[in-house]
C-alpha cells in the first residue's frame, strides 16, 4: 500500500506518537492511503487537493477519522459504487469492502482499534434492515 503522509512523514508520525486525531483516506482498491493530522488536513476533500487529487475524487475513497480510541468511518456510499444498480446490494458491498480495506490499513500502521460508524451515517445502513448477512 502506498501511504502518503501530509504535509510530511515527520508531521504525521509526530501526530501518531502524540495520539492526535488523523484524517485518513483509503482508496477503494486498498492500494493508496492518505494520512494527515486533522488540523493540517482540515476536511477529506481539502486533504485530497493538498496531495494533488481533485476534491471530487473523495467518492473514490473510504474516509475515516482516527486516533487510538477508534476509527470513525464517514459512511457515505457513492451512488455508482461498483456500478451496482440496487441500493441495498450497493450499500452491502460498500460496507463489506470498507471493513476489509480499512482493517487492513489500520493493521498496517499498527492501530488495532475498532471501526465505528457514527450514528449520523448509520442511517444508510437502514436500507439493509435486519439483514444478518453483514
Amino acid at each position: 500500500m502506498n501511504i502518503i503522509k501530509y504535509p510530511s512523514e515527520e508531521d504525521v508520525n509526530k501526530a501518531m506518537a502524540n495520539d492526535e486525531p488523523l484524517l485518513i483516506l483509503i482508496s477503494f482498491d486498498g492500494k493508496t492511503a492518505i494520512m494527515s493530522h486533522i488540523d493540517e488536513g482540515v476536511e477529506h476533500h481539502i486533504l485530497l487537493m493538498n496531495v494533488g487529487y481533485k476534491d471530487t475524487d473523495v467518492d473514490r475513497f473510504f474516509r475515516i477519522v482516527l486516533d487510538r480510541s477508534g476509527a470513525d468511518w464517514t459512511f457515505v456510499c457513492p451512488p455508482d459504487y461498483k456500478n451496482i444498480p440496487f441500493k441495498d446490494k450497493r450499500i452491502e458491498a460498500f460496507y463489506k469492502d470498507g471493513f476489509a480495506v480499512i482493517s487492513d490499513f489500520l493493521h498496517s500502521i499498527g492501530y488495532l482499534v475498532g471501526i465505528n460508524i457514527p450514528k449520523r451515517y448509520s442511517r444508510h445502513l437502514n436500507v439493509l434492515g435486519d439483514n444478518g448477512s453483514l
